[in-house]
């Protein structure tokens, strides 16, 4: 079985983030820097709107950071006709951002709680898993955060999170090394205490590849 991780530090993104945004200008021609910067010419016609189309790109790929978690875990349904067992959301696809080299890391995310009071819908998970994949992030921040965004909100009886993701960072540069993935984990509650309950988690993901 994979190895666990160990709980790690919450960030906080609202502080890393800049106190004025700079302007779509701004944004632009950093852009058109980074180009000439690259050894290409700004003013190319190839690449002449590539700064208005990078912002455009960039301001989609990292609408994490304009998303709140909580939206979309505060409604909760308490008629579920007694269930008191495991919730597994697997293979949501995802896709996220290597703060180090702004690389894309690409992947799927496993969910799974043992609720307490109620149940929250399949589909909130996904938007979760999205929220905090659409900012820069190292992958196993990115755990933690999803970890603690449902533990917070949710108060389950335990949750289990697994990533499995393939970053360009270790294929496009550096040691380019191609199918590479990197696992991580992280659990609360019934899930951290109970190895059997990690097994069935485990188990679980693992059956979808059969």
């Amino acid at each position: 079985m994979d190895a666990i991780l160990n709980p790690v530090a919450q960030r906080d993104d609202s502080a890393e983030a800049p106190a004025t945004r700079p302007t779509r200008e701004e944004a632009e021609a950093a852009v058109r820097t980074l180009l000439a910067w690259a050894g290409d010419d700004p003013m190319r016609e190839g690449v002449l709107d590539t700064p208005k189309r990078v912002a455009k790109a960039y301001k989609e790929i990292f609408s994490g950071y304009d998303q709140d978690p909580a939206e979309h875990l505060k409604r909760t349904f308490e008629d579920v006709g007694g269930y008191d067992d495991i919730v597994l959301v697997r293979g949501i696809p995802f896709f996220s951002h290597c703060e180090h080299h702004m690389l894309p890391f690409v992947g799927e995310a496993h969910v799974a709680y043992y609720p307490s009071e109620g149940v929250v819908g399949l589909s909130k998970i996904a938007r979760v898993v999205d929220i905090f994949a659409k900012r820069l992030q190292t992958q196993e921040n990115l755990t933690a955060q999803i970890t603690d965004a449902m533990d917070t909100h949710l108060a389950p009886r335990g949750i289990a999170v697994m990533l499995e993701a393939e970053h360009q960072c270790m294929t496009m540069r550096g040691v380019q090394k191609r199918g590479v993935s990197t696992i991580t984990t992280q659990f609360t509650g019934v899930f951290r205490d109970d190895p059997a309950e990690q097994v069935r988690f485990m188990s679980l993901v693992r059956d979808a590849r059969r």
